[in-house]
């Protein structure tokens, strides 16, 4: 999967540093932020984790107060489960997801340079939910049968809608956005679970 992000990665940077010798207000666009992952499930417990981001952008013109951004992000993900150890005590495990996220994205412009909404699809790739080895065995509470290992392998690819609001100045903007997952994300762990995933992200975007 590494290598496919990286290829995607490259592409788009080409792109966007081709359309950036146009000089039609074209921006590119690196993105540093924070997120707050969620799993919706009746099957569980779960509570949200903070994770990070990190992408590249490409924001231009596409008709009259509208502009059209793509890009690529890559997150990791985190939320925490109720499960019992060893002793069985309470115990929250924490599970990791690190994932690309490549998008497209429609922008009304509602302040030149300044405010804007956004909306569009997000598409997530990813691998196996990542849980520390001494915490693999641990048991789902509720469900004493499963541990947190075999919650591991989940959908590898996720579609959200995406909606937000980017202000700031010209080069420097903060984004707020929203995103909600339509699949089920644990559609293939070996538990049988389904849930849905929602993400808010908060990033500062330096554009170029």
């Amino acid at each position: 999967m590494n290598k496919k992000m990286t290829i995607l990665l490259l592409l788009i940077s080409t792109i966007g540093f081709a359309q950036y010798g146009r000089r039609d207000s074209n921006m590119i666009g690196v993105t540093l932020g924070l997120n707050q992952f969620s799993v919706s499930t009746s099957d569980f417990e779960a509570k949200p984790g903070t994770g990070w981001n990190v992408g590249l952008s490409m924001r231009g013109n596409f008709y009259n107060d509208w502009d059209a951004l793509y890009g690529i992000q890559f997150s990791e993900y985190n939320f925490k489960v109720a499960t019992l150890n060893q002793t069985l005590q309470d115990r929250e495990t924490n599970f990791k997801l690190p994932c690309a996220n490549i998008t497209f994205q429609l922008s009304y412009k509602l302040i030149e340079n300044h405010l804007s909404f956004e909306f569009g699809p997000m598409v997530q790739i990813n691998g196996k939910l990542q849980v520390e080895k001494t915490e693999e065995d641990n048991l789902i509470i509720g469900d004493e049968e499963t541990t947190a290992k075999d919650m591991t392998n989940i959908s590898h690819v996720s579609f959200y809608p995406l909606v937000g609001v980017t202000a700031g100045v010209r080069n420097v903007r903060l984004n707020v956005s929203y995103q909600y997952g339509i699949n089920n994300i644990l559609g293939k762990n070996d538990a049988g679970y389904s849930g849905h995933a929602s993400v808010i992200n908060g990033n500062i975007i330096f554009y170029f």
